[in-house]
C-alpha cells in the first residue's frame, strides 16, 4: 500500500456480510487521521430495509454519496441478462469533481489496499460525478453491457427520467442516516 493507509478489520467484516447478502450497500471512508480505511457510520443499506424503509436501493445509495469528497463503496447489484438473474458485488471508487485534490490523491493511492481485502470482486467502477452514477445504464454497462436487460427491477433501456431521489428514499431512522 503505497499510501501507508491500512484497512480496519470492520471493513472486512462488512465485506463478509455483503457476500452473504445481509447488506445491500456500504460506504467506506478514510479515518480522521487519514491512516485507516473505515466503515462510514450510518452510510449503509441493509437488505432487510428494502421494501420497508427503502423503496429504491440504488437511488438511496446514490443519495449517500457526498458531493464534496471521495469514498469507496460496495454495492450488491441485482440484475438480469437474457439468460438469468444475477447478483454481483461492485466496488465503486467515488471521486467527484468537487472533491479536494489532496483527498483524490489519498483515495487513489489507497484504493489497492481496500481492493486486496475484497477478494472475488468482478466489477470495479470509478465514478467522477452524479451524472454518471444516477443513470443505471452506466452501471448495467459495467456489469455486462448490452446483455443486461434490467437492473434492480428497472429496465436499463431508454426510459422517462426517474422521479426525484427524495421520493424514492424514505427512512424511519433518524434523518442524519440519509443526509449528505
Amino acid at each position: 500500500q503505497a499510501s501507508g493507509v491500512t484497512v480496519n478489520d470492520e471493513v472486512i467484516k462488512v465485506f463478509n456480510d455483503m457476500k452473504v447478502r445481509k447488506k445491500k450497500a456500504v460506504l467506506f471512508c478514510l479515518s480522521d487521521d487519514k491512516k485507516q480505511i473505515v466503515v462510514e457510520p450510518g452510510k449503509q443499506i441493509l437488505v432487510g430495509d428494502i421494501g420497508d424503509t427503502v423503496d429504491d436501493p440504488y437511488a438511496c445509495f446514490v443519495k449517500l454519496l457526498p458531493l464534496g469528497d471521495c469514498r469507496y463503496g460496495l454495492y450488491d447489484a441485482t440484475y438480469e441478462t437474457r439468460e438469468s438473474k444475477k447478483e454481483d458485488l461492485v466496488f465503486i471508487f467515488w471521486a467527484p469533481e468537487g472533491a479536494p485534490l489532496r483527498s483524490k490523491m489519498i483515495y487513489a493511492t489507497s484504493k489497492d489496499a481496500i481492493k486486496k481485502k475484497f477478494t472475488g470482486i468482478k466489477h470495479e467502477w470509478q465514478v467522477n460525478g452524479l451524472d454518471e452514477v444516477q443513470d443505471r445504464a452506466t452501471l448495467a454497462e459495467k456489469l455486462g453491457g448490452s446483455v443486461v436487460v434490467t437492473l434492480e427491477e428497472g429496465s436499463v433501456g431508454p426510459r422517462p427520467p426517474p422521479p426525484p431521489l427524495h421520493l424514492l428514499c424514505t427512512s424511519s431512522a433518524p434523518p442524519l442516516l440519509l443526509h449528505l
